[in-house]
């Protein structure tokens, strides 16, 4: 302040002119001292982000749970939210003909291609607060973080967040309703797709003022020259983090899925009067097969070998391979009645295809052997076959970077005094479920950060995330961002 009154008092606009600097320089000073002045940014990143879930969490189609589907009523007030908080972080807002929410900065006349963050908005029916939500409001915080700091103006490309108006494919079926549309993967015959209701996809967008065309759909596409790289955070939903004692991980991957229906037909009769030794009972069958594939998933060594089979299998290969029959159905299902038929559901998962497509094969064919033992005649039916999703190697490494950083600096400050492996290496996990990253795949490269979650429980309201977990993903974006868009010798100068 002694610059300031060491100013001749005839000249105001010297005044004026050094005030404004002086705040300026000042700004991101004052902002760190607010922030708690360890550059942790606690009450951005960890308290106001964990009532901005809570918050989103509230905001729901159903009573007494958490329901919000593709541009339901619930998603529209979510939407409204959101665009408050994009805005408070310094960004530029606007809802696109697909329904997802952008906020976006760019500096004036910038030509580099963008880092979009983001995941989606959209939850299964009685859902937890975490899924989705964690990922759109920590890549909020994140960058209000760098608004407050006055790094935010030092970004070297545009920085861009997205919330995807459908992931989860409630309401009609179709999963990555949001980001196929950016990804341009997204066909025109979507728009006929009809809920239960019979409402059709285009009957929503034009309910909620949007055009419902295909002309309009293409406009969603972003192109690949515009884009260069796209990350997610996102639960893990998943129990290895914790039983590593570890908040965050980095993934190498989505993995491929098979879904099958295997059907076998018997001989349906009485249950006290057909004799042992004479029954074709798809029932035991079934038990058989099951228990097969859970041997065939758990040790694949012992039906495969590496000449005769693929060529492919390696400790490293069938690491992540899961194996699930999760429906079995029974005619006529009565307890005193050998059933006729038995139909069961396969649920197969790798991050190497050739793995995934060989113990597809291997499983078909055991299953025909396995009817023909006990007399019963079976078909595989293949119902849904999608590729791994490989997230890309440098993405990956900042990632680690970034999620090391923060341990550290979070251990430190004796903030994360849970952690086993502080300063140590950054878990690296392979992600069995789906996300927005695998439509997003198709447009650029991607990468994903995962957030440890109680019990690996998710898609439940019991799904639950610690709050200091909360602020360390939140640390490890802006980490991250600042590796990769903010100028590193301008944020120094000024923060020096």
């Amino acid at each position: 302040m002694a610059l300031l009154l060491s100013c001749p008092r005839r000249h105001p606009s010297i005044h004026l002119l050094i005030l404004s600097a002086y705040a300026l320089f000042l700004l991101p000073i004052l902002d760190g001292l607010e922030l708690g002045g360890d550059g942790l940014y606690r009450e951005i990143l960890r308290d106001e982000t964990v009532l901005r879930l809570k918050e989103l969490g509230k905001i729901s189609d159903g009573e007494g749970y958490l329901e919000r589907t593709f541009l339901s009523p619930a998603s529209i007030r979510a939407s409204a939210v959101i665009i408050s908080w994009m805005k408070d972080a310094g960004l530029t807002t606007w809802i696109d003909q697909m329904g997802n929410i952008h906020g976006r900065f760019e500096l004036t006349n910038s030509t580099k291609e963008a880092l979009l963050i983001g995941s989606h908005m959209d939850t299964v029916i009685d859902a937890g607060m975490y899924d989705g939500a964690l990922g759109i409001i920590s890549a909020i915080s994140a960058l209000k973080v760098l608004k407050v700091t006055g790094r935010l103006q030092r970004l070297t490309r545009p920085v861009e967040v997205i919330a995807f108006s459908d992931e989860e494919g409630v309401r009609f079926q179709t999963t990555f309703l949001g980001s196929a549309a950016v990804a341009g993967t997204l066909p025109e015959s979507i728009l006929q797709v009809s809920d239960k209701s019979g409402t059709t996809v285009q009957d929503v967008l034009k309910l909620n003022s949007l055009e419902g065309t295909a002309n309009a759909l293409g406009d969603v596409r972003y192109s690949p020259e515009s884009v260069g790289s796209y990350v997610e955070v996102h639960i893990e939903q998943g129990p290895v983090l914790e039983a590593l004692r570890y908040p965050l991980g980095v993934v190498k991957g989505i993995a491929g899925q098979t879904r099958l229906k295997v059907i076998i037909n018997g001989s349906q009769g009485h249950a006290g009067t057909v004799p042992m030794k004479l029954r074709r009972d798809p029932m035991v069958a079934a038990a058989e097969l099951v228990l097969t594939l859970e041997t065939l998933c758990k040790e694949p060594n012992k039906f495969l070998t590496y000449d005769e089979e693929c060529g492919c299998f390696t400790e490293e290969s069938v690491a992540g391979l899961v194996c699930t029959v999760g429906e079995l159905l029974t005619w006529p299902s009565a307890s005193n009645v050998i059933p006729g038929q038995v139909n069961f559901t396969v649920d197969i998962r790798a991050m190497d295809d050739k793995v995934r497509e060989t113990i597809v094969a291997s499983f078909s064919r055991l299953v025909l052997q396995r009817c023909d033992d006990r007399l019963v005649d079976c078909a595989v039916e293949h119902k849904h076959a999608a590729a791994a999703t490989p997230c890309d190697a440098e993405l990956t490494s900042q990632l680690e970077r970034a999620t090391r950083s923060t341990i550290s600096s979070m251990a430190t400050a004796a903030a994360l005094p849970g952690v086993r492996r502080a300063g140590g290496e950054t878990p690296v996990l392979m992600s069995g479920a789906g996300h927005d990253a695998m439509a997003m795949a198709r447009l650029t490269k991607v990468g994903m950060l995962f957030v440890r979650c109680r019990g690996g429980v998710s898609h439940s309201p019991e799904e639950s995330v610690l709050d200091d977990d909360v602020w360390a993903a939140g640390l490890a974006l802006v980490n991250f961002i600042d590796q990769n868009a903010v100028d590193a010798a301008a944020a120094t100068a000024a923060e020096s």
